[in-house]
C-alpha cells in the first residue's frame, strides 16, 4: 500500500461520505480542533513546566521552583478527579452551551496568565491559573464525550474522534515548537503570544456553538438517571472494585505503571534545564513536541493490536515500551547524553500512542453493559489520585538524590523505571490468573491526549 501524500492526508480529514447532520457537526468540530489548541498549549503540562522552570530560574529557590513544576505536572491528572462533579453539573443541561461556557471561562483564565509578573507571587499565580484551567478543561472533555455519543453514528464515531484527536495533537506539538522558538528569542514573547492564541481559539469556540442534534441525549438523561441525577461521589469506586476482582487487579497494575510514568513529566522539565541546560526550544522538543508528533503515526498500529486482544494482554506488550522509554531517559541523564535523551522521547511517543487508546477503551473489557460510564469514572478518578501523588514524589526523590551528589538526581528515573517494570510484570501475572479471552472492540474513540490520558 503506497504511503499517502500530504495532499491525500489532508483530504482524509475533509467531511466526505457522511450524513448531512454528521458532516455539519464534524466540520465545526474540525475547526475547533484546529484552533482551540492555541488556547490549550499554554497550559499543557510539559510545555508550561519547561517555561516555568526556565523563566523563573533564579527568581525563587530551586526547591520551590521544582515543587511548582510538580504542581504544574500534576494539574492534568488531578483535574480528572473532578469528572464526577462535571457529570453532575452538566446533567440535564444543554451540552453545547455548557461546553461553550467552560471554554470561554478557560480562555479568560489563560488570558490572565499573560499578565503574570516574573516574581515569586507570579509563580504562585501561574500555578493556580494552570490548575484552574485544567479543571475547566476536564469538564469540557467529560461533557464532550457525551456529545460525540449523541451526534455521531457508531459506525463513524471512532474514525471521527481519531481524526479530531490527530489534528489537536499535531497542532499542540507544532505550537509548542513555535512558542519555544519565540521564548528563546525574547522571554517576554508569551505576553503577546498568549493573547493572540486566545483570540484565535475563539474561532473554535464559535464553531463549537454551531454543533447540533444532541437534544435526545438530554431527554435520555432525564429518563434514566433518576430524580436526583447522577452521583457526584467518587468514593463509590470502592464498591465497584470490591465487586469486580479482575478490574481491581487491572487497576492495581495500572497504579504502578501510571505512577512511574506520571513521575517523569516534572523530572523532564527539571533535567532539561539543570542537567542539559537546554533552551526553551530544546526543552519543548524533548518533553512535548516529539512525543505528541509521533502519536498520530503509531495510533493505527496499536489499534490493530487492541482490536485483537483483551486490554490486559495489550498491556503486557504495551507496558514494556514505557519501561524502555524510562530506562533510556535514565541512562541519558546518568551519562549525560542528549542523543539518548531524544531516543527516550521518541520511545515515549510510541508508548503514548498506545496509551491514549488503552486509557480510553481499557475499562470496556470489564464493564457490564450499561455501566461503562461508572467504570470509566473509576479509572479516571484513580488516574487523578496517581497524578496528585506522582509528580511530587518524583521531585522529592530527585532532590534527595541530588543532595548526595550533583547529577545523582538521574536515579529518580531509575525509580520510575522500576515502578513501570512492576506494572508490566503485574499484567503478565494477571494474564495467568484471569486468562482473558481476546475480543474485538466495536469502535476506537480516542480523546485528545493529555499526559494522564495517554498511560
Amino acid at each position: 500500500m503506497p504511503f499517502p501524500s500530504p495532499l491525500d492526508a489532508f483530504r482524509s480529514f475533509l467531511p466526505r461520505a457522511m450524513p448531512p447532520m454528521t458532516r455539519h457537526n464534524y466540520r465545526n468540530e474540525l475547526v475547533a480542533a484546529s484552533t482551540i489548541p492555541f488556547l490549550m498549549v499554554s497550559v499543557e503540562a510539559t510545555v508550561i513546566g519547561v517555561l516555568a522552570r526556565k523563566a523563573f530560574d533564579g527568581v525563587v529557590p530551586d526547591a520551590a521552583l521544582n515543587t511548582t513544576v510538580a504542581i504544574l505536572a500534576a494539574s492534568t491528572a488531578f483535574a480528572n478527579i473532578t469528572s464526577f462533579l462535571w457529570v453532575r453539573l452538566g446533567h440535564g443541561r444543554d451540552k453545547i452551551k455548557f461546553i461553550n461556557a467552560l471554554q470561554i471561562a478557560m480562555a479568560l483564565v489563560v488570558l490572565a496568565l499573560a499578565a503574570i509578573p516574573t516574581t515569586p507571587v507570579g509563580l504562585i499565580l501561574l500555578a493556580a491559573g494552570v490548575v484552574i484551567a485544567r479543571i475547566i478543561w476536564s469538564g469540557t472533555i467529560t461533557t464532550r464525550s457525551t456529545v460525540w455519543a449523541a451526534n455521531y453514528p457508531r459506525a463513524v464515531r471512532g474514525t471521527i474522534a481519531g481524526k479530531l484527536a490527530t489534528v489537536q495533537v499535531l497542532a499542540i506539538a507544532f505550537l509548542a515548537i513555535g512558542l519555544g522558538e519565540a521564548m528563546d528569542r525574547d522571554e517576554r514573547a508569551f505576553r503577546v503570544l498568549i493573547p493572540i492564541g486566545v483570540a484565535i481559539s475563539f474561532v473554535g469556540i464559535a464553531a463549537w456553538s454551531r454543533v447540533r442534534n444532541h437534544r435526545a441525549l438530554i431527554r435520555a438523561e432525564a429518563e434514566n438517571a433518576g430524580p436526583d441525577g447522577p452521583s457526584a461521589n467518587p468514593l463509590r469506586i470502592y464498591r465497584t472494585l470490591r465487586n469486580d476482582h479482575p478490574f481491581a487487579g487491572y487497576m492495581g497494575c495500572m497504579f504502578f505503571l501510571g505512577l512511574g510514568n506520571l513521575m517523569v513529566a516534572p523530572l523532564m522539565a527539571i533535567v532539561v534545564k539543570e542537567r542539559f541546560d537546554m533552551g526553551y526550544l530544546g526543552g519543548m522538543l524533548v518533553t512535548s513536541t516529539i512525543p505528541l508528533a509521533l502519536m498520530p503515526f503509531v495510533i493505527p498500529l496499536w489499534a490493530r493490536l487492541l482490536d485483537r486482544t483483551h486490554i490486559i494482554t495489550f498491556r503486557v506488550y504495551h507496558g514494556w515500551v514505557f519501561v524502555a522509554a524510562n530506562a533510556l531517559t535514565f541512562v541519558a541523564c546518568l551519562m549525560p547524553s542528549i542523543p539518548l535523551l531524544y531516543a527516550g522521547s521518541v520511545m515515549r511517543g510510541l508508548a503514548f500512542g498506545g496509551g491514549i487508546l488503552a486509557w480510553n477503551l481499557g475499562h470496556l473489557d470489564f464493564a457490564p453493559k450499561g455501566r461503562e460510564t461508572e467504570y470509566m469514572g473509576v479509572h479516571v478518578t484513580l488516574t487523578g489520585l496517581r497524578g496528585l501523588i506522582a509528580p511530587f514524589l518524583g521531585v522529592i526523590i530527585y532532590e534527595k538524590f541530588e543532595l548526595l551528589s550533583e547529577g545523582a538526581g538521574a536515579y529518580a528515573f531509575l525509580v520510575c523505571t522500576i515502578l513501570t517494570i512492576a506494572g508490566a510484570i503485574g499484567f503478565i501475572i494477571l494474564t495467568r490468573i484471569i486468562k482473558p479471552q481476546n475480543k474485538p472492540h466495536d469502535t476506537i474513540e480516542p480523546t485528545p491526549p493529555s499526559r494522564a490520558g495517554s498511560i
